[in-house]
């Protein structure tokens, strides 16, 4: 079994530094149509990584992931054309009417965004040419192990990052808010917002808190189970975020998944090449609004309604407070420059910075007033490490074997690499005996075994010519060059050859496997005539136009959540509370958000175990 994990690239450059870091797949955007509009790239760029990747026989995936209008088909077809023929691996598609165009053969995969949350769609998208699908961060170890079972389609499940409270392709807050589409990549991040909460009385029960806001994923202590699971694919999210984000976050699941790996014979990395960190990952160092592992094995609290802001890494109480000093109770020295915060006593996060440091006492740039004895501070900027963060913090080698021959005129260096591609080079050149003959094998094996910046690694050299010779540095250097470039040239065009194809347009024209239901409505996500051809040549008899398209909001469920807002405040129906009730809810309450003149009511779906939001008038104005 092959394990794979897959990073974000926002660009060229944090697409390189994933992989050095360890990264056996990337994902980026193109110019149009992948789901972060801010993470776009142009065709070279995709192009230049695609080269430096393969390198490594790392893979990239390219997303395609957004819904598409009618006159926009030609041109994302055309775009999936481009990315075959630069080398792309894979697509990530959401919009299943590009099924009915005129594709490349290139390996497709279903986007988290087209709602992979039940076993019977995941068999769908498989027997309609997927060759992997990406689960829905809803998805429990229990499901993935049943949807394993029932499948053969590849597994791709998140570990790390943002969480979105809807199920993915599922949210239209943001369309319906401000026609920012997050199906098309424009999400104004509505769930991040504050809110206040009431009943149907007008009661208010919370007034401005982040009540749809999540806290960041994190399956670090889980990986084992997901791969028992069937899980092959690990990816981290995270398009949007910065060099610091992507080095760190790669090098710490790559540190996790090599120690896994050396305790299983089972499992092998699934590209090439060894890792050396220069500095110590830790994911708490990075953004984040502290963790949860979410469903992967039961519900529990899961959103931090205080803040929707990095919290960081948590150092410990304060014991004492002078007039320009704090000293507080931790193990964690910090630096001049470091970015602290805490919960002031109105529930606000406060930050401030530091100026001067003696141990566990520091100087701020200014005392904040609400700062108690006995408060919990926070590092949401740690100075020193996000200064190593901009150096160099990573080495990725492939080891090759180097063997230097004579040739009836000339020599001959031959390379050979972990993977077992091969690749030489000869040269005519005077052979001269050498005066002392052990400085000239050594002096040889040192210069053939300077790869300097080149992906490679000497992990042996032998120098098989018939008698020590004395070679010019230049020979050698010009020898060593040549081949090293055959070398990957010989790499790449083997991972091409490898590469996956989907199914020929042909055969998947004419799948018409059912589709598991007869009927469909606007969460079937169709804004294109394609899209209605694909789910009625697989037997959809009703079906509804999304609502980018239609903009028919009334009684639609603007959010569809598996997060439950009942059940985080301690008053589920069910009674499956993990916590004592934060506020007296009645059974037949009704609840209702308020943000900026808008008013949402909850729908709690107890048999499914959902949370539905929809567009709500004010219950104020009827009591």
């Amino acid at each position: 079994m092959y394990l794979e994990l897959l990073s974000p690239a926002k660009n060229y450059e944090q697409g390189r530094e994933a992989v050095n870091h360890g990264a056996d797949a990337v994902y980026i955007g193109a110019a149009n149509f992948g789901a972060r509009v801010g993470a776009a790239n142009s065709i070279a760029e995709v192009e230049q990584l695609t080269r430096y990747a393969h390198l490594y026989h790392a893979k990239v995936f390219a997303t395609v992931n957004t819904l598409l209008f009618d006159s926009e088909v030609e041109e994302a077809v055309r775009l999936m054309h481009q990315l075959y023929d630069i080398g792309v691996d894979a697509v990530i598609m959401q919009d299943l009417g590009l099924l009915e165009c005129d594709l490349p053969p290139i390996e497709l995969h279903a986007s988290t965004q087209t709602h992979n949350a039940s076993l019977e769609r995941i068999q769908f998208m498989e027997r309609v040419g997927f060759k992997r699908v990406i689960l829905a961060r809803e998805t429990s170890l229990e499901q993935m192990r049943e949807i394993r079972r029932n499948t053969t389609v590849d597994l791709e499940a998140f570990v790390q990052g943002a969480l979105c409270v809807s199920y993915s392709g599922q949210c239209y807050m943001s369309q319906f808010l401000n026609g920012r589409s997050g199906n098309r990549g424009c999400c104004s991040q509505p769930c991040r917002s504050a809110y206040d909460l009431y009943n149907q009385k007008g009661t208010l029960l919370r007034k401005g808190q982040h009540l749809l806001s999540l806290r960041d994923f994190s399956a670090a202590d889980h990986l084992q189970e997901m791969i028992d699971a069937g899980i092959t694919s690990f990816k981290i999210e995270g398009r949007l975020k910065d060099m610091g984000y992507v080095k760190n976050v790669t090098a710490y699941y790559r540190r996790l998944l090599d120690h896994i790996m050396a305790q299983r014979t089972d499992c092998h990395p699934a590209s090439s090449g060894r890792t050396e960190l220069f500095f110590v990952p830790d994911l708490e160092k990075t953004f984040n609004r502290s963790f949860t592992d979410y469903f992967l094995q039961e519900r529990k609290p899961m959103a931090n309604m205080s803040t929707q802001k990095s919290l960081g890494k948590q150092l410990g109480p304060v014991i004492h407070i002078e007039r320009n000093s704090i000293t507080i109770k931790s193990h964690v020295p910090l630096t001049a420059g470091d970015g602290l915060c805490f919960f002031n006593p109105k529930g606000e996060l406060e930050g401030f910075l530091v100026n001067h440091v003696s141990g566990n006492t520091f100087q701020p740039n200014r005392m904040p007033a609400g700062l108690a004895v006995g408060t919990m501070l926070w590092r949401n900027n740690d100075q020193a490490f996000e200064k190593q963060l901009l150096g160099r913090t990573s080495s990725r080698k492939v080891d090759i074997a180097v063997e230097l021959s004579d040739t009836p005129d000339g020599l001959q260096l031959q390379l050979t690499d972990s993977d077992g591609c091969k690749a030489s080079t000869s040269i005519v050149c005077y052979k001269e005996t050498a005066q002392n003959p052990q400085r000239a094998l050594e002096q040889t094996k040192k210069q053939l075994a300077k790869l300097g910046d080149t992906i490679f690694q000497a992990s042996v050299v032998e120098n098989r010519c018939a008698k020590p010779y004395f070679l010019p540095s230049a020979t050698l250097n010009d020898l060593r060059h040549k081949a090293v470039a055959a070398l990957e040239e010989t790499r790449l065009n083997q991972h091409l050859a490898q590469r996956g194809h989907s199914a020929p347009l042909a055969n998947r024209l004419a799948n018409t496997t059912p589709y598991f239901e007869t009927k469909v409505d606007y969460r079937a996500n169709i804004l294109n005539h394609y899209a209605e051809e694909f789910y009625r040549r697989h037997g959809v008899q009703q079906l509804e136009y999304g609502l980018e398209k239609t903009h028919d909001y009334e009684g639609k469920a603007l959010m569809t959540t598996k997060y439950c807002l009942r059940f985080e405040l301690g008053c589920c129906l069910q009674g499956k509370n993990a916590k004592p009730a934060k506020l007296s809810i009645a059974s037949g309450d009704q609840l209702f958000l308020h943000n900026n003149k808008r008013w949402f009511r909850l729908h709690f779906d107890c048999l499914n175990c959902q949370m539905l939001i929809t567009s709500s008038p004010s219950p104020l104005k009827t009591n």
